[in-house]
């Protein structure tokens, strides 16, 4: 589950971490108190205004109605006011929303924490995942923060400096310390930094993280680390011994008809496609989506609707699938082992009556227990279903359909 990078903040101060502090906002008069508020807690007299939205690249963003970028700075209480304006209810395009965009309900408005000093402050990053061809959690830390990552590791993969963590032994000091000092620092910087990572490696685990990534992670004038982004992913098989993080969840920020899958029980993922998939198991869904492929189309979506397919769930699954406008053909591919094929043909049949008319045609295919009573009901059912017993005869009708 994403979250935004006020509510990781949030997170991460609880365990321990720096941060740069701020306040979410949803009005430019909710801003300018929560300037005037971090004015009174900080003393800060520059903010910092950031659009909060589930993309990353914010700050190279664009405001599409106003051409604000969707990080920016004020130097005043009056710029606070203006710019929340520029940025609140527009729609940020980055390059992760793609030219879509998403639309900004919230700004964080924070401390500026690049002030002036003796020395000049320097941006590192510093993120921390499961690393799954080594079973271990690894902390993965750069000079080149503030920047893509993807770009450092792709153009200076030797600036990327990696620390695997034995699960059964946990994060040790000395690992904490070979970061601090590959990242070329010293000093009371070095010991900020140490601490810096220890305690996000256990916000990391605290909050059953996936995924928990600072970019920047600043050393400011004085020697001091903190999070000026965060970014946490969580992970949903972990939320249920997390209630209040489970609380976190932004709809708004979520594709509607995923949303109304998971309301009715289905794992749906919308993609770019034409051919619509209902399949049972998410690995016959993976390979329904390659045969499709191979078959000249491309899969509109992965949708699974489990183990117990009934007339309601087939329902649901059609009506959240014929809602992208995309869609030009449907291939149901499922396979009858703790669920009957009967059974789901029988709740082919009811949904498809009782939505009336289906616009695009629709490819079933049943194999497994009792298949062949599946078979009988849809061909006698005289509706308009292509029946398939094999995988490539159910891709071939999809591949004549799309001709």
């Amino acid at each position: 589950m994403n979250i935004h990078e006020y509510q990781a903040k949030e997170i991460l101060k609880n365990y321990g971490v720096r941060i740069q502090e701020g306040i979410v906002a949803d009005t430019p008069q909710k801003a300018l108190e929560a300037a005037k508020q971090l004015n009174s807690d900080t003393g800060t007299e520059w903010y910092v205004i950031k659009a909060q939205i589930h993309a990353g690249g914010r700050g190279k963003g664009k405001i599409k109605e106003t051409g604000s970028n969707g990080v920016v700075l004020a130097k005043s209480l009056d710029e606070v006011t203006e710019k929340s304006k520029a940025i609140l209810g527009g729609t940020l395009v980055t390059k992760q929303t793609g030219e879509k965009g998403k639309i900004v309900h919230k700004v964080l408005i924070a401390q500026d924490v690049y002030y002036p000093g003796q020395s000049e402050p320097k941006e590192y990053y510093i993120s921390i995942l499961l690393d799954r061809a080594k079973s271990q959690n690894v902390i993965m830390a750069s000079v080149e923060g503030g920047m893509d990552i993807e770009q450092v590791a792709a153009n200076t993969p030797e600036k990327i400096i990696k620390e695997w963590i034995t699960p059964s032994v946990g994060l040790q000091g000395f690992q904490a310390r070979k970061v601090a000092f590959a990242l070329g620092l010293s000093g009371m910087a070095f010991k900020e930094m140490v601490k810096f990572i220890s305690s996000l490696y256990n916000a990391y685990l605290g909050s059953d993280a996936s995924q928990v990534e600072i970019n920047p992670a600043l050393k400011t004038s004085d020697d001091k680390i903190m999070a000026v982004d965060a970014k946490i992913n969580l992970d949903d098989n972990a939320l249920y011994r997390h209630q209040d993080l489970a609380s976190l969840r932004d709809l708004a920020e979520e594709d509607p008809l995923e949303v109304e899958a998971g309301e009715s029980g289905l794992n749906y993922v919308k993609l770019d496609g034409n051919v619509g998939c209902m399949v049972n198991g998410a690995g016959l869904a993976m390979a329904t989506m390659d045969i499709i492929k191979l078959s000249g189309g491309e899969p509109a979506n992965f949708l699974d609707v489990g183990g117990n397919a009934n007339a309601e769930t087939v329902e649901a699954g059609f009506r959240i699938i014929l809602k992208d406008p995309n869609v030009n053909a449907i291939l149901i591919n499922i396979f009858g082992g703790i669920v009957r094929c009967d059974r789901v043909a029988t709740g082919i049949v009811e949904a498809y009556k009782k939505i009336g008319n289906i616009p695009v045609p629709i490819i079933v295919r049943l194999q497994g227990t009792n298949a062949e009573e599946a078979a009988k009901i849809i061909e006698e059912s005289g509706l308009e279903v292509s029946s398939a017993i094999l995988l490539k005869d159910a891709a071939q009708k999809v591949k004549d359909v799309l001709a």
